[in-house]
């Protein structure tokens, strides 16, 4: 279906066309119609599938103007990437129109953020946390929220922001419309949508752990890190490799790759860059062909991590999974999954970031003998097998293993005796050390000098005065 074959504004319908998109997705074919008829909307649909316009082509077709420009449509997000995401595409979309958007997040200032709301806001984008310190301190009022959009809700439960959600649902007004898209489901999602919904329409763009067909998949068998480095920096340099996502599983995983591959490869850091458009100086050098981003860095270096990957300038970026959600980058050629996620669910997840709008894209795993049971359980869940690749023979084997892969080992608690009685003690006391209780009452000691007891005056029973 075409956007021109649906009931559209004519300026949205414009700008739509004019951001090159002319057919729409399943999720979106599927969400306009359900958006429209003000029902609760529960969809699921994975990363790459045209989520954000899902939601905000329909919410913007209804949205009215109003003088005061007071909030009417909440989206609410899991990362400050993903906001700036959300943002830049309900700006585009409302790029000939009065509307005002306005996003915030945590990890700044929130003065700036709450003089910007106070000059109006028809949209709010936010992330959970800051959201809820902005509404608490009257920074914001949420009273004529119309539509409110929780966008990778599962994400947001999975960074503990339970509580957050519960407490924003309170301030909002009995009389609107609840819109949740998720790429998974949870009990706790079940659970969020029984509490706060309002019989929900459900819609699916593909079963859950369906990967997208135009997706290439392969794994190689990498006994150790080392490996796993020397594998990642000879692919990375191979052709075709024009945009690469690589995912690892923790914060510190990002860093050691990021310094093992730059260190592998050989490649200069670059000079210490102002970053303008946060007015932040990045004080962290860098390699502007290879980047890394995770939760830890500044806000400066976030976004110029991602910038970066967008406009081409950096060809490999290294990225944990949280933050990878705001990374909504077309054109990603290959995603390679240096660590396997705890979840399957988020393979899927992950390698849906390439062959969006219908390219073909390539996803790559290294799993190491630790992780292949977690690789069975994601092709259990594709109901598929990933092809097995050859190792390359011009990448170095190690077999040594590095500090964080060796298994830990526990001494044991020898000072622990088992057989011990209640209430004794754990040896015997020195000779010398064994006192006993001699003391002899003020009665015995006149009894044993005087042969009877000393009563110090005290008056006999009976006695006549």
């Amino acid at each position: 279906m075409n956007f021109a074959d649906i009931n559209i504004k004519s300026r949205l319908l414009r700008q739509v066309e004019n951001m090159g998109f002319s057919t729409l997705t399943p999720i979106q074919e599927k969400a306009y119609p359900a958006v429209m008829s003000g029902r609760d909307l529960l969809a699921i649909a994975q990363t790459g599938t045209g989520k954000t316009l899902a939601y905000l082509l329909p919410a913007l077709n209804t949205w009215r103007f109003t003088a005061e420009h007071s909030v009417q449509i909440l989206v609410m997000v899991p990362t400050r990437e993903l906001v700036a995401q959300v943002v830049s595409v309900a700006k585009q979309l409302a790029h000939d129109d009065t509307l005002r958007c306005v996003g915030v997040f945590g990890g700044v200032g929130m003065q700036p953020q709450a003089a910007e709301i106070a000059q109006g806001a028809d949209i709010l984008v936010a992330t959970p946390g800051r959201l809820l310190d902005l509404a608490l301190d009257g920074y914001v009022s949420l009273k004529n929220v119309k539509k409110l959009v929780l966008d990778e809700v599962d994400e947001m439960l999975a960074q503990g922001f339970r509580i957050q959600l519960g407490r924003v649902f309170d301030l909002l007004p009995n009389k609107r419309q609840n819109l949740l898209f998720s790429a998974t489901m949870t009990d706790e999602i079940n659970s969020l949508i029984d509490t706060y919904f309002n019989s929900p329409n459900r819609i699916e763009a593909a079963p859950v752990g369906t990967p997208l067909e135009n997706i290439h998949q392969s794994k190689y068998n990498v006994p150790n890190f080392n490996t796993k480095v020397n594998l990642l920096a000879h692919l990375v340099m191979r052709e075709g490799m024009t945009r690469v996502l690589v995912f690892v599983g923790s914060i510190a995983m990002a860093d050691r790759v990021q310094n093992a591959l730059v260190k592998k490869l050989g490649i200069e850091e670059d000079e210490v860059e102002v970053d303008e458009n946060a007015k932040l100086i990045d004080t962290t050098q860098g390699c502007k062909e290879f980047d890394y981003i995770h939760s830890r860095r500044t806000q400066s270096q976030r976004f110029r991590a991602v910038r970066g990957f967008a406009e081409g300038i950096t060809r490999v970026l290294i990225a944990t999974d949280v933050v990878a959600r705001g990374i909504d980058v077309a054109n990603v050629s290959h995603v390679i999954n240096f660590d396997l996620p705890e979840q399957p669910e988020q393979y899927i997840h992950r390698i849906g970031r390439t062959g969006r709008a219908d390219a073909n894209g390539e996803a790559i795993t290294f799993v190491s003998p630790l992780e292949k049971e977690k690789m069975e359980e994601i092709e259990l869940l594709m109901n598929m097998s990933v092809e097995e690749e050859i190792m390359p023979e011009e990448v170095e084997q190690s077999s040594s293993m590095t500090d964080f892969e060796l298994p830990t080992y526990r001494m044991p608690n020898t000072l622990v005796k088992t057989d011990v009685t209640p209430g004794g003690a754990f040896q015997e006391r020195a000779e010398h050390n064994q006192k006993t209780n001699n003391h002899v009452s003020h009665q015995e000691m006149m009894r044993r000098k005087y042969g009877k007891p000393i009563t110090k005056g005290k008056k006999q029973k009976g006695r006549k005065k």
